[in-house]
């Protein structure tokens, strides 16, 4: 099987490894806004397609059979571009995706979001020193309603924007575990995230929980109709093995 997988995460590489394993053809699509990704078995492309067009020329030239689309939950264009254009070419399309922390006990509790700015708008209102875990392309929706509080901001890679004098910038890489979330949010009031999912980056919900801190997650905006979802990497390889070549 020739296999596209639209990756960037821990659920994408796994899947890749099985699948290289089943001797398939594995290409893993990366952004490239990571500037040291963790790289996946297999192949690898950085950078994007070039829209819908794109992704079905390249669906087309490399005979791809199948696509799985295991992008981070909040890549929505990537995931509504890429069901367009598996529609168009006639490729089978899967969306891995890990699920959120919605079921959580404490979850009822939280200020949702349905966007960045409501988030941002939120937080402004529940403290001072907020804990920013949105990832570094969301800041600047940030900049504006959080410009005089003392934002504690965690990102992987530095910022492109210039960040407020008051904001304090925390580069650092997940795993983390709850003893190092409980060092890192010592002094902040509130916690801002998305509904990532994963045990990767989940230790910091405890803390907050712990502390009795108001909690402020953007919601997702779901996969794109009429693509299937699975949440485990086993359903996903199973799919795959499912599927005829092309």
């Amino acid at each position: 099987m020739r296999v596209l997988v639209l990756g960037g995460t821990r659920e994408a590489r796994s899947l890749a490894q099985r699948l290289v394993s089943d001797c398939d053809e594995v290409v893993t699509s990366l952004a490239g806004r990571v500037a040291r990704p963790r790289l996946p078995a297999g192949e690898v492309r950085v950078g994007g397609f070039g829209g819908v067009d794109g992704i079905v020329g390249y669906l087309d030239v490399e005979a791809v059979d199948v696509v799985v689309d295991a992008t981070h939950p909040f890549a929505e264009r990537i995931s509504a571009n890429a069901a367009v254009a598996c529609r168009r070419a006639g490729v089978p399309l899967l969306r891995l995706e890990r699920p959120g922390w919605s079921t959580r006990p404490d979850a009822a509790r939280w200020h949702w979001a349905d966007d960045h700015d409501e988030a941002a708008r939120v937080t402004a209102q529940l403290g001072e020193r907020p804990f920013l875990t949105v990832g570094r392309q969301s800041l600047h929706r940030f900049v504006g309603p959080l410009h005089e509080h003392r934002c504690l901001v965690r990102v992987v890679d530095r910022p492109e924007i210039m960040l407020p004098t008051r904001w304090t910038l925390l580069q650092s890489r997940g795993p983390y575990p709850v003893e190092h979330e409980r060092g890192v949010m010592a002094g902040v009031d509130v916690l801002v995230t998305k509904d990532s999912g994963g045990a990767h980056t989940e230790a910091k919900l405890d803390v907050a929980a712990e502390r009795g801190l108001p909690v402020v997650v953007v919601r997702r905006v779901g996969a794109p109709a009429g693509v299937g979802v699975v949440a485990e990497v086993e359903e996903a390889h199973a799919w795959v093995r499912a599927q005829p070549a092309r």
